[in-house]
């Protein structure tokens, strides 16, 4: 699948020092994760569940050939599963040496962003929320919040902490 780009014009002087953000959809919330970080954009299929893992690993899936840790974005965000569908997209990413799906509802486009518009997470964003983000945009009629990935794979840290 590939990604649009959006952005004013490119040679806009507030966009030279922009930063990349693949944009997808939580539960009606859209996300941005630093572009730097993805690998793959796909459709993870054939899941296998994995007993006794966290709540939060969906499963492992096979990606031309690599096994890959399917985690729940929702699941790690504290929502509810979302109802069965034909397709569930997956986001790759690398983290320590390891290859995870970041399954969320959907994929949207690439939003160029200047960094020095980016704002401190609002004080009523759930901390738990919160504790994934690295900030937010706010874009017109929306609300932007950068993925914290390290944050948002760093679960089993959490687990042995409490």
């Amino acid at each position: 699948m590939k990604l649009a780009t959006v952005a004013a014009s490119d040679d806009s002087p507030s966009l030279l020092g922009s930063m990349e953000y693949p944009t997808v959809m939580v539960a009606g919330q859209m996300l941005g994760l630093p572009i730097h970080r993805v690998h793959d954009v796909f459709v993870a299929s054939e899941i296998a569940s994995v007993p006794l893992g966290s709540p939060e690993i969906a499963g492992l899936l096979n990606l031309r050939g690599r096994v890959v840790t399917a985690i729940s974005l929702r699941r790690r965000l504290g929502l509810p599963d979302a109802l069965a569908s034909e397709r569930r997209m997956a986001v790759g990413l690398e983290h320590k040496g390891e290859a995870y799906g970041l399954l969320v509802d959907d994929v949207g486009e690439v939003l160029k962003l200047d960094p020095a518009l980016m704002q401190p997470n609002p004080v009523h964003l759930s901390p738990r929320w919160a504790k994934l983000s690295q900030g937010v945009y706010q874009l017109e009629g929306r609300l932007l919040i950068v993925l914290d990935v390290d944050a948002a794979l760093n679960f089993a840290t959490e687990a042995k902490a409490a």
